[in-house]
């Protein structure tokens, strides 16, 4: 598969993309053809659920599974993290809905106590938290194939779930007691969804960044309901920003040295001041 993507990205006319050149260009290319449509879709609903700190508190529980799983001397702590992320986002959305207790409040409380027990594990013993600075600004190159499949994936069932549910899944965010009226699962409907964001940002949390993963959840969307005039145009302007964004911060960031993360927030944030524009004339 890797040899079929070199391949492909040989055609491309910059010196990094022909055969023998920079391996970890190509692979973090093919990471952000993966991620930037898993956000741009995912912003959408992130967005119409009022979720839009979601993702930091996702952030922070993945940093406390990767301080767990260093803790218990795991190899690659990263999946030490995805699972503490799924339990993180299982009791998210059980307390949120067994409790009258709102979103951003729930969301709240979630997201100090994983940071605190996080601090808390990381600095036993006197042990120092300098040595998880680098998931704060993340970094693309280290990009690894496993975890591109990983959310290749979850690429494909989120397209599949969009697909065959997302009027329901709109509808269980919008109007939850209207959606468990027609039957609709909404507990286990939004479960299945944070689990996949829950997995998503904490896979690519090493590449983009603790500090700006947020932003990659709320701003694609954010933009595009400045533009859409329907529920297609909503989802399809997401996700091309998204991709558009992603591909320019990664070559940006290439070419000047600095963080992908902070470069593709800088373009997602430009798209979004745009978009107001075109708002502001519309209207």
């Amino acid at each position: 598969m890797m040899d079929w993507w070199y391949s492909l990205v040989a055609l491309l006319p910059f010196d990094w993309a022909q055969p023998g050149g920079m391996y970890f260009m190509k692979n973090a290319l093919l990471a952000i053809l993966v991620i930037s449509p898993l956000f741009g879709l995912l912003s959408t609903m992130v967005v119409q659920s009022r979720m839009s700190f979601f993702s930091d508190a996702l952030g922070h529980s993945a940093f406390t599974g990767i301080a767990i799983g260093t803790l218990c001397g795991l190899s690659e702590p990263m999946w030490a993290a995805v699972l503490f992320a799924l339990v993180f986002s299982f009791l998210f959305t059980l307390v949120r809905r067994r409790s009258s207790m709102a979103s951003d409040t729930v969301i709240g409380v979630f997201s100090s106590t994983a940071v605190a027990l996080g601090i808390f594990i990381a600095t036993l013993n006197g042990g120092s938290f300098t040595k998880f600075n680098a998931l704060l600004v993340g970094d693309i190159l280290s990009v690894e194939p496993v975890k591109i499949g990983l959310l290749a994936g979850i690429l494909g069932v989120i397209l599949v779930l969009w697909a065959c549910a997302y009027n329901t899944l709109l509808l269980s965010a919008l109007h939850p007691a209207l959606a468990n009226s027609r039957g609709i699962r909404v507990f286990w409907q939004e479960a299945v969804l944070n689990a996949a964001i829950a997995v998503v940002v904490t896979v690519s949390m090493t590449w983009v960044g603790l500090l700006v993963i947020n932003s990659l959840l709320v701003l694609p969307a954010a933009a595009s309901r400045n533009l859409a005039r329907n529920t297609r145009q909503y989802h399809l302007f997401s996700l091309l920003g998204a991709v558009v964004c992603g591909i320019a911060g990664l070559m940006t960031s290439y070419y000047i040295g600095s963080s992908a993360g902070s470069s593709i927030t800088l373009y997602l944030a430009a798209f979004f001041i745009v978009s107001l524009a075109f708002q502001k004339r519309r209207l």
